[in-house]
C-alpha cells in the first residue's frame, strides 16, 4: 500500500488555501464588485460570462496537455503550481483596481473584459497542476480519499476566510466612507489574497513529492486529440454534466448572498454572520462526514448521494427562515450549516470521482491523461458559474435590477434575488442527483475492476 505521510498530505492541503483565495474572491464577490461599485451593466456580463467560458473550452485542455507532456526535476506538476500561482496573483490584483478609467467608459470595459478572460487562464494554470496531483501521491482509494479530504478542508478554509472576513475586509480597508463596499477596500483585500495565494503555493511545492506519476506522451498539443480523449470518456461527460449542475447551485448562493443581505436584508454586514455558519458547516463536514462514512461503511457513492440530500434539505430549512421567520440570520444560517456539510462532502467526493475517472479513462481507452482529466475540473466549475451567472444576470435584466450602489430596488428584482438564495439552488441539485443516479457507473464491481487493471498494469510496468 502507497502511503501518504500526514506532513505531506498538510503541505499539499496548505495550496488549496491560496487557490480558494483568488478563486472566492473571483466568484463570489466579483459580480457585485462590478455591478454595484464599477457600475458594470448586467447585460454586459451576460454576454461576458459565456465567451469567456467559449475560450475556456479550448483554453483549459491546452493548459492540460501543456502538464501532461511536462517532465522537470521538480516533477511534473509542481512547476505549473508555482508558474500558475504567480500569474493567477497579478491577475487578481488588476482585476480589482481600476488603473484609471472613466466609470462607464469603453476602456474600463475592455480592460474588465480582458483580465475576466485572462484570469479564467491563470487560475486554470494553477489549478490543474495542484488537483492533479492527487493521482500521483498513491493508487489506493483510501489514501486518495485522505489526501483529497485534506486538501478539500483547506480549500474550505480559504473559501471560509473570503466569504467570512470580506465584510470586514472592505470596510477596514476602503476609503474611510460609510459604503459598505468601495474600490479601495476591494483592491486592497484583492492585493493581500494576491500575496497569499503565491505564499501559500510554495508551501506546497517545497512540502511535497511526486511519486505516482506517470509522464504523457511528447506531442504537441491539438485540439482535435484533446476532444477526441474527452468524448472517449463517457464516465468524464457525465461527472461533468452532474458536477457542472451541482456546483452552479452552490455558486448561485454565494453569488447572490451578497446581494441579499445588502438590498433584502439592508446590511451586508450579515453575510459574514451567515457565511460563518456555512464555513463552519463545510470543515465539520470534511472532518465528520468521512469518519461517519467509515463507521457505516458506506461506499463513495453511497455518501455522494447522502451529501446532495443534506444539501437539499439544508435549502428547504433556508427557505422557510427566509420566508416565514422574517429573514432571521441565525435561522437561516443554522439550515446552511446543513447545507454546508453536504455541499463539503459532495466536493471530497467528486475529488475522489475524478480520480476514478481517470482510472476509468485509462482502462476504457488505453491511453492515460490525468491533467487533460482534470482540466474538466476547472472548466466544469466555470461552466457552473456561468450558468449561475447566466441565470442571475439574465433575473436582475428581467426583473429591472439597477446597478450601483443604495439603489432602490423593484419587487420583482427583490423576489428573483430571494429565489437564487434558497429555491433554485436546490433545484439544481435535485437535478444533478436524478443524472448522478442513472448515469454514473464506477462503482460496485466494475469500480474494483478498473482498479486492478490499473495497479495490474503499475505492476508489470515496474518490472
Amino acid at each position: 500500500m502507497q502511503k501518504v505521510s500526514f506532513r505531506e498530505k498538510i503541505g499539499y492541503g496548505i495550496g488549496a488555501v491560496g487557490l480558494d483565495l483568488s478563486y472566492g474572491l473571483f466568484y463570489s464577490y466579483l459580480s457585485i464588485y462590478l455591478t454595484n461599485v464599477m457600475g458594470i451593466k448586467s447585460l454586459f456580463l451576460l454576454i461576458l460570462a459565456p465567451i469567456a467560458r467559449l475560450w475556456d473550452g479550448i483554453n483549459d485542455p491546452m493548459m492540460g496537455t501543456l502538464v501532461d507532456m511536462t517532465n522537470t526535476k521538480m516533477g511534473k506538476y509542481r512547476p505549473w503550481i508555482i508558474i500558475g500561482a504567480v500569474c493567477n496573483a497579478v491577475v487578481l490584483c488588476l482585476l480589482f483596481n481600476n488603473p484609471g478609467f472613466d466609470y462607464g467608459s469603453v476602456g474600463l470595459y475592455i480592460y474588465i473584459a480582458l483580465l475576466y478572460v485572462f484570469w479564467g487562464m491563470t487560475n486554470t494554470l494553477a489549478d490543474i497542476p495542484y488537483w492533479s496531483m492527487v493521482p500521483s501521491f498513491s493508487s489506493e482509494e483510501k489514501e486518495r480519499n485522505a489526501v483529497s479530504t485534506i486538501a478539500r478542508t483547506f480549500s474550505g478554509l480559504g473559501q471560509g476566510i473570503i466569504i467570512i472576513f470580506t465584510p470586514y475586509a472592505l470596510k477596514l480597508l476602503g476609503d474611510g466612507t460609510n459604503e459598505d463596499v468601495n474600490a479601495q477596500g476591494f483592491g486592497r483585500w484583492a492585493m493581500i489574497a494576491a500575496v497569499l495565494l503565491v505564499f501559500f503555493a510554495v508551501c506546497c511545492v517545497l512540502s511535497t513529492k511526486e511519486k505516482n506519476v506517470v509522464m504523457g506522451q511528447k506531442e504537441k498539443f491539438s485540439l482535435k486529440n484533446s476532444v477526441k480523449t474527452i468524448k472517449s470518456n463517457d464516465q468524464l461527460l457525465v461527472f461533468m454534466l452532474f458536477a457542472m449542475i451541482s456546483n452552479a447551485g452552490y455558486y448561485m448562493t454565494s453569488g447572490i448572498s451578497g446581494y441579499y443581505f445588502t438590498v433584502i436584508c439592508g446590511d451586508i454586514a450579515l453575510q459574514s454572520i451567515f457565511n460563518m455558519f456555512g464555513a463552519v458547516g463545510s470543515i465539520v463536514g470534511l472532518l465528520v462526514i468521512p469518519v461517519c462514512s467509515s463507521a457505516f461503511k458506506m461506499t463513495n457513492r453511497q455518501t455522494y448521494k447522502t451529501s446532495l440530500i443534506m444539501a437539499v434539505a439544508g435549502y428547504v430549512g433556508m427557505f422557510a427562515a427566509g420566508t416565514f421567520f422574517n429573514k432571521n440570520v441565525y435561522i437561516m444560517g443554522a439550515f446552511y450549516f446543513v447545507t454546508s456539510l453536504g455541499i463539503a462532502s459532495m466536493f471530497v467526493n467528486q475529488t475522489v470521482m475524478l480520480a476514478d475517472v481517470v482510472d476509468y479513462g485509462e482502462f476504457h481507452t488505453g491511453k492515460r491523461s490525468e491533467s487533460l482529466t482534470f482540466s474538466m475540473k476547472g472548466f466544469l466549475q466555470k461552466m457552473a458559474y456561468t450558468v449561475q451567472c447566466i441565470i442571475m444576470y439574465g433575473l436582475f435584466l428581467a426583473t429591472g435590477y439597477v446597478v450601483g450602489q443604495d439603489k432602490v430596488q423593484s419587487a420583482a428584482a427583490q423576489g428573483a434575488i430571494s429565489a437564487m438564495m434558497y429555491i433554485i439552488p436546490p433545484v439544481l441539485i435535485i437535478i444533478s442527483l436524478i443524472i448522478f443516479s442513472k448515469k454514473y457507473k464506477i462503482y460496485g464491481e466494475y469500480k474494483t475492476e478498473v482498479l486492478n487493471f490499473i495497479n495490474e498494469k503499475r505492476e508489470s510496468e515496474h518490472k
